[in-house]
């Protein structure tokens, strides 16, 4: 994980909400996680603080802020848009956001009761998410591009599976590269969704969380998550909810969970929960 770039604290967020929102500045504060991107609190019984640790986090949360509070209207499920807004100061270098808490635990550590049920709610929510998006939408240089762009990455990565696995993740890779390219306008992505950025609340899908990394493009990408939760006849059930993806686009989805099944696996030597996901996805890929 990396370093801070700016040490962050809970009393750095008891300072900036005093500073900027008096009115939230004597909730109590839990500090939650201090992650890769972020440290985050509880602020109170109801809201989340985000504070950024790195200048590419800050610029991550900016999007959050921009997109989210336009986009959570229209999805069937919550997502974590920001109710207030921090600003940088002579204290603090970045934008920083108030958001809702979202009860649940992510879906890596706490199953739906029923997967069926998942399935379809998930497929829904991706349905309602992924339409046209503006050209002012955020750009990124690694998800919902052309599954080309990702052909050195998967060879590197194959070249570290063990050698049993290696010649049918292969013909996977082959067969989803050969799949038509995404001939429609870019559409609105997650950007990141696995099952550490799905919560779960009393067995069912309660909310979708971390934006940082929306951006538009194939809708594929996010597809891809179908192959991280859910059993063969469960991401038939996914599909019918998304009720869009041809064959082409599904051919794809399977490639972008081998791209990201390998990424989890080779780049989670610090992080078991990314690494769980990454076998688990790895084998349905290959299944």
């Amino acid at each position: 994980m990396p370093a801070a770039e700016f040490p962050v604290s809970a009393e750095l967020v008891r300072n900036l909400l005093g500073e900027q929102h008096p009115d939230l500045a004597d909730l109590p504060i839990e500090v939650l996680a201090n992650g890769w991107d972020n440290l985050v609190c509880r602020l109170g019984g109801e809201l989340l603080v985000r504070l950024p640790r790195r200048a590419v986090a800050a610029e991550l949360l900016a999007h959050e802020q921009r997109w989210l509070p336009e986009l959570a209207g229209r999805l069937p499920l919550p997502v974590p848009a920001p109710v207030r807004i921090g600003r940088p100061t002579a204290q603090y270098p970045w934008s920083w956001s108030v958001v809702p808490f979202l009860p649940g635990r992510i879906a890596a550590r706490a199953e739906p009761y029923d997967h069926w049920s998942a399935a379809a709610a998930l497929g829904g929510f991706l349905h309602a998410l992924h339409v046209p998006a503006p050209p002012q939408a955020p750009v990124n240089a690694f998800r919902g591009i052309p599954l080309a762009g990702r052909t050195e990455g998967v060879l590197s990565g194959l070249a570290q599976v063990d050698a049993a696995d290696r010649a049918t993740a292969a013909r996977v890779w082959r067969a989803a590269a050969a799949a038509p390219a995404w001939e429609g306008p870019p559409v609105w992505l997650h950007g990141d969704l696995h099952p550490a950025n799905i919560l779960v609340d009393r067995g069912r899908i309660s909310a979708v969380i971390d934006f940082g990394d929306i951006t538009s493009g194939d809708p594929a990408a996010d597809l891809s998550v179908a192959w991280m939760l859910f059993t063969t006849g469960q991401r038939a059930a996914f599909r019918r909810a998304y009720a869009s993806a041809d064959d082409a686009t599904w051919g794809r989805a399977r490639g972008w969970a081998l791209v990201l099944s390998l990424v989890f696996l080779t780049h989670s030597a610090d992080n078991p929960l990314m690494r769980g996901i990454g076998e688990r996805a790895f084998r349905a890929v290959l299944d």
